[in-house]
């Protein structure tokens, strides 16, 4: 392997093999070129130097392997349209930039919290059927009240307070199956609360936005069985349908719930898209309330993280990266700048083997050195899981022996 500076690094360098990170993280693939924003991530990430079997190659060569472009845009695009079709109502990137020997683990660890169902984990998912029962009376036709939506609300909130860290260790965990719609918009919801908390905004407005996210797909429950449970592809028609959600979902909060305006512009908004290119309304930037805004986001990083008919989930750090490439596209930069600073790059309570091969568990993170988390470790070097009396916490950014090599799906464990 080559190491290459990243001081040395320019935006357009093409190399001839794939370029990697420490921990053998992909960064950029072989004879694509590289950009400021690749770059700026090094930076930030306080990353010194990259590796790669190659080298930097003469831009005419990617001239040359350029011949017959239109039509391998026009294969790209086509390519493109099924995987939105495939994508359903989420409208979010799969997964991108893959660590190039990602392997499925061999043993199981799950959060102690679950397996003991503790008072936590017993919120959650009392939380979820509380919702869960409300979504199915509006299902058959029958009346609630928005208080019954703000009572859960409330209850998320408080519960919310005192173990923000193990909720989102529910999240990535994906431990409570079933419920689907449910479940989705409470995740949401917990992760709208954290990122408005982040922004500093009022406790009314808080409250607010997380009513909207437990209701921003309600409008599902008007939309047929066959659409959205269906699996594969979307004809023309039926994304049509899916897409027409935020409008059921704005019908539902004002003309049945008779909710607050604030919890209608998160409803009818969350698909709206910072550069302008969403919908219903094809606003733009700062046009889409707040609200909505975060909601979008916190939407986008549940559905990558959670398992879906059509798809599988993703890792919490791939899901952040995904983010972190956006490029203000589809998101508010400052609402991810908010997410990321609150989460990390790893998120507390992912699951990571670190390079001398033991496996531990993110209990905190540093801002100023997203790379180097503070983790719980969960067994030895050997495999071995850590008896309660053995388990020890160690803080990355001072043991530089050792880092993260690869982060692995909670889902996948058991212990």
């Amino acid at each position: 392997m080559n190491l290459v500076s990243t001081s040395e690094l320019r935006p357009g360098h093409v190399f001839s093999s794939p370029v990697y990170t420490e921990g053998d993280y992909l960064l950029v693939t072989a004879m694509v070129p590289l950009r400021q924003r690749d770059i700026d991530v090094l930076i930030t990430w306080g990353i010194d130097y990259v590796r790669t079997k190659g080298t930097i190659v003469d831009i005419q060569t990617i001239a040359d392997k350029a011949e017959g472009e239109n039509e391998a845009a026009k294969a790209l695009k086509a390519l493109e349209r099924e995987l939105a079709k495939a994508m359903v109502a989420d409208d979010i990137p799969d997964e991108i930039d893959l660590p190039a020997n990602t392997k499925k683990a061999s043993i199981k660890f799950s959060i102690s919290d679950v397996r003991h169902n503790s008072g936590p984990y017993r919120a959650y998912k009392n939380i979820i059927e509380k919702l869960n029962s409300l979504f199915n009376t509006l299902k058959t036709g029958h009346d609630i009240e928005m208080r019954a939506i703000d009572g859960i609300s409330d209850k998320l909130l408080e519960d919310l307070r005192d173990n923000p860290d193990k909720f989102v260790g529910f999240i990535l965990g994906g431990e409570v199956s079933g419920n689907e719609l449910a479940k989705s918009s409470v995740n949401s919801a917990i992760l709208s609360a954290m990122i408005a908390q982040e922004l500093k905004l009022p406790p009314h407005k808080i409250h607010n936005i997380v009513s909207g996210a437990l209701l921003h797909d309600v409008g599902m429950l008007r939309l047929s069985k066959g659409i959205t449970e269906k699996k594969g592809g979307l004809s023309d028609a039926e994304l049509e349908q899916i897409k027409s959600h935020p409008l059921h979902s704005s019908k539902i909060v004002t003309k049945e719930l008779f909710g607050p305006s604030e919890v209608n512009l998160i409803a009818l908004h969350h698909h709206e898209r910072w550069d302008g290119k969403g919908y219903p309304d094809k606003l733009m930037g700062t046009a889409i309330d707040i609200g909505a805004r975060i909601v979008s986001l916190a939407d986008a990083f549940e559905a990558m993280v959670s398992k879906k008919s059509y798809r599988n989930s993703m890792v919490g750090y791939q899901a952040i990266k995904n983010l972190l490439a956006d490029n203000q596209r589809r998101f508010d930069p400052s609402v991810i700048s908010a997410f990321t600073k609150i989460m990390g790059i790893y998120p507390i309570g992912s699951i990571v083997r670190l390079n001398d091969s033991s496996i531990a568990r993110v209990v905190n993170v540093h801002t100023d050195a997203p790379m180097r988390p503070v983790v719980q470790m969960l067994t030895d070097d050997k495999g071995n899981v850590l008896s309660v009396g053995k388990v020890t916490t160690i803080n990355l950014l001072e043991e530089r022996t050792l880092f993260i090599k690869e982060a692995i799906d909670p889902a996948e464990y058991e212990g």
